[in-house]
């Protein structure tokens, strides 16, 4: 194993790299662009023996990274914000053909205004896809995520596409140390790539993706929903198999501090690392604060979330992301409906911060404690959604 020092989208492409995918196409759009310009490198250097292909926008991308894994090749690609939603429509196709297509998304605020920095509403606005959903922390994260993406989705018992999200800048432009796997070891842990299916063989022709009508689309969707969930159990022994061969530990969430907490911040992305030391800082003033981090979006981890999150009184959900409309974080609103059935439950309140890249500070984290904790004593939070750091000034 070797450590170096990269960007985010580096470690992207290089875990894609030492999975040696067939077929990469890409359009490069802010802030994804080094994963394209550093496949293509790999491949003009002779370090990546696959077919890169420079289309002419994201639509074509996905178009041809569905048109590539329909005929068994191992595909991956990667995108950002507008050019992930270029793809929408294609999306699902990828999903509902079940080609395991693996995408590292540069997690970019949507347009309009313009804005080219991190927030999740792109991945979010494509959990319904039908598409595997990681979303990381740090750049370790998103390389090692990207050699899981396909392992979990080449899986017989699953075959779905998987995006892994990495925020923009924060992570895609950041230098950080990242241990590089051996290329003998990702080569046993992924394997060689072998359809479960025949994918456009002209001497064994089948139909997929074509016409259905009323009296089987159901059934169709239905298969979809029940493999995303059941991907839950394959997405854990992929992750108790990279630990053993890499020595790293992954789960769809991960619970720090919650056995005696009172209040839980919930987080994805990024901004966990910042409100760990937010979580240390209050907890060294006698506060029983704890965190959860949400690594797997989709398919959603219910049981794990439940477990973790029913001892507390009151779970505070951070979100980088809007539902509009709903006037409740995206995430905050699933957290809620994971506990509709339960008897017992804690508070929920939703918090949005961070959107458009503004920074989420230590004192962003304790404004949401602070808020809560008054929610606590008074019985009910004063707000559907608190946003926090809002100039109102401008508003």
């Amino acid at each position: 194993m070797v450590k170096k020092v990269m960007r985010g989208n580096e470690a992207t492409a290089l875990g894609a790299k030492l999975c040696k995918p067939n077929v990469v196409p890409a359009y490069p759009i802010t802030p994804s662009t080094l994963f394209p310009e550093r496949i293509s490198e790999y491949v003009a250097d002779g370090e990546l023996d696959a077919e890169f292909v420079l289309v002419e926008s994201e639509h074509s991308a996905m178009s041809a990274a569905i048109g590539a894994s329909a005929t068994g090749a191992r595909v991956c690609t990667a995108t950002a914000s507008q050019g992930l939603e270029l793809m929408h429509e294609m999306l699902f196709i990828a999903s509902g053909m079940r080609l395991p297509i693996v995408m590292a998304v540069g997690n970019r605020a949507l347009s309009a205004p313009i804005n080219i920095w991190c927030d999740h509403q792109d991945g979010i606005s494509a959990r319904d896809c039908g598409w595997i959903q990681f979303y990381t922390e740090r750049n370790q994260e998103a390389l090692d995520m990207m050699i899981l993406g396909f392992k979990i989705s080449e899986d017989p018992r699953v075959l779905l596409p998987s995006m892994v999200g990495l925020d923009a800048f924060v992570l895609t432009h950041t230098m950080e140390a990242v241990d590089i796997p051996d290329q003998d070891k990702v080569d046993k842990f992924v394997g060689k790539y072998n359809p479960a299916h025949c994918y456009m063989d002209v001497n064994r022709p089948i139909t997929i993706g074509s016409f259905s009508t009323p009296d089987t689309y159901m059934e169709f969707r239905y298969v979809q929903d029940k493999v995303m969930n059941d991907a839950a159990k394959v997405i854990d022994e992929a992750f108790a198999a990279f630990e053993k061969t890499f020595g790293r530990k992954y789960s769809k969430i991960t619970a720090e501090n919650t056995k005696d907490a009172d209040i839980i911040l919930v987080t994805m992305g990024s901004m966990t690392g910042t409100a760990r030391e937010a979580i240390t800082k209050m907890r060294a003033a006698g506060k029983k604060v704890g965190l959860v981090k949400i690594s797997v979006l989709r398919p959603f981890p219910k049981k794990e979330l439940i477990e973790a999150l029913k001892g507390a009184k009151a779970v505070a959900v951070v979100d980088r992301s809007l539902s509009v409309g709903l006037n409740i974080g995206p995430v905050c609103s699933e957290i809620g409906a994971t506990f509709i059935n339960e008897k017992t439950r804690p508070m929920i309140l939703s918090f949005v911060a961070g959107l458009g890249g503004r920074d989420i500070l230590i004192t962003d984290f304790e404004e949401v404690h602070e808020k809560t904790t008054a929610a606590l004593k008074k019985g009910a939070p004063e707000k559907d959604t608190y946003w926090i750091h809002l100039k109102e000034e401008l508003v």
